[in-house]
């Protein structure tokens, strides 16, 4: 087994050993049974303290990679092999609790404080304009209420995306966009189209579970890339290339979920050069592009769609109940998606896109996320002060958004504190859940709107006291 560990990445050791461990396992030269090096042979060879080796060595145990035999070392589990042939790395028994945590997102009791989830509070959104359009809506495009969308999107709402691209430097055509329901269904679409059983996939860690499971789903092998304040981490990207071939990297580049990260040009220009080298593709995820207050390159932009595809929505700001969002690649592409869109599901909601697009027409749109992307940088600026009081580590600050990746002095199993938030009426979500892999984590993510409220400051103090 051959590792390559490197302690200038700014990646920790552990996660390194474990990137490591995994990829040998599921390359061909693992066997059943392959002892690994010993705790203190591995540190010895790579002049590192035995600490993250221990960890690592207990991680893919538990994750099921590696038995430990006592007194005679560490081996490749059986079980283990099997992920070479399309599940991916992860326990079964992950996707259950991801399904789960999912549905509870909509069930938790009344009382319980959301400061893990992913929606902007309904105080903060327009409703009156949107209520608006759909009084627009129903008395003047009654066709809207009554029949199909056509599979391509409502012709106006098209050209607003299209407007929309072009501000952020992206120049496509009519031809190049397509309506879906939500940027989940862009993703289905591009992941049944694009993806078979056993295909090899990139993925940002941590990253978007949803996307996780969906691609567990269809057989497919995650692959995850660990995640830097300025983006993926192109070194590292670039060693998992020597022993991987990605069909598509899947990245989420504008205020990340669950960091709050934003790509920067130069980590760009190097992923893109990367993407040309080894001939895969970019499924780009800008659904947080509106809360954004200064724009900045996407790849997509500065790739023009050769090696890029692109997703956005507007279900994040509009309404969570309209699913809405756009896909935007080369026009070949976008006519293979068509038919798999329309064998699917036939057509979008023909109601839901002409309120979104008489939202972008009648100007309050425009205004609603102005006020939007002030009001989400002040709230996170000072959601970072306050987990600060408390001890707490934010892992980048962002530059707007809902969402801050953080954690507590001390702890070491972000499960800790979400037994510890569930005594004081917040639902949180263990940090595992945003690894490709499942592997434990001390992060979590904080939903910075409700930061401020009385029952997260006592949390926060409660878990920087541990």
């Amino acid at each position: 087994m051959q590792l390559v560990i490197d302690p200038s990445t700014g990646v920790p050791l552990t996660e390194q050993i474990v990137l490591g461990v995994k990829t040998w396992i599921s390359s061909r030269e693992a066997a059943p049974g392959a002892r690994l090096p010993s705790i203190r042979a591995l540190a010895a060879e790579h002049r590192i303290s035995r600490f993250p080796v221990i960890e690592a060595y207990d991680r893919l145990v538990s994750q099921g990679l590696v038995d430990s035999r006592q007194g005679s070392g560490f081996y490749v589990a059986e079980s283990a092999l099997t992920g070479r042939q399309g599940r991916g790395w992860s326990d079964p028994s992950l996707a259950e609790d991801l399904s789960e945590h999912i549905i509870d997102q909509f069930h938790h009791p009344s009382g319980m404080l959301k400061l893990a989830g992913g929606f902007v509070p309904e105080e903060w959104r327009d409703v009156e304009g949107l209520t608006q359009a759909i009084r627009h809506i129903t008395r003047h495009d009654i066709d809207s209420v009554i029949h199909y969308a056509t599979p391509l999107g409502h012709p106006a709402l098209r050209k607003h995306v299209l407007t929309r691209v072009r501000q952020v430097g992206i120049e496509a055509d009519l031809t190049q966009v397509l309506i879906t329901s939500g940027a989940s269904q862009a993703l289905d679409l591009i992941v049944r189209h694009l993806l078979k059983p056993g295909d090899t996939v990139f993925v940002e860690d941590p990253g978007y579970y949803n996307l996780f499971g969906l691609l567990r789903m269809h057989g497919v092998q995650l692959v995850g890339v660990p995640h830097t304040p300025n983006g993926p981490d192109p070194e590292a990207c670039e060693r998992l290339l020597r022993d991987h071939k990605p069909k598509l990297f899947f990245t989420n580049s504008v205020l990340q979920n669950p960091t709050g990260s934003t790509l920067s040009p130069p980590v760009a220009f190097r992923l893109l050069e990367l993407a040309r080298r080894h001939n895969f593709r970019f499924v780009e995820d800008d659904i947080f592009s509106d809360f954004q207050l200064n724009f900045t390159d996407r790849l997509a932009t500065l790739d023009q769609l050769e090696h890029v595809i692109y997703i956005g929505g507007f279900s994040k700001t509009v309404s969570a109940a309209l699913r809405v969002g756009y896909l935007v690649a080369d026009k070949t592409l976008i006519k293979d998606l068509i038919d798999v869109k329309v064998l699917t599901s036939v057509a979008g909601s023909h109601f839901a896109e002409a309120v979104t697009a008489a939202m972008l027409e009648r100007g309050a749109y425009r205004k609603y996320v102005e006020r939007l992307r002030v009001r989400t940088r002040e709230v996170t600026a000072g959601a970072v002060k306050i987990l600060g009081q408390y001890g707490w580590e934010v892992f980048c600050e962002p530059a707007g958004g809902n969402f801050l990746w953080a954690r507590a002095p001390g702890i070491d199993d972000s499960r800790e504190l979400v037994a510890m938030a569930e005594t004081q009426g917040i639902a949180l979500a263990p940090g595992h859940f945003f690894r490709p892999g499942g592997e434990t984590s001390a992060w979590v993510r904080i939903n910075s709107a409700y930061a401020g409220e009385p029952r997260s400051r006592a949390f926060f103090e409660q878990a920087g006291r541990r």
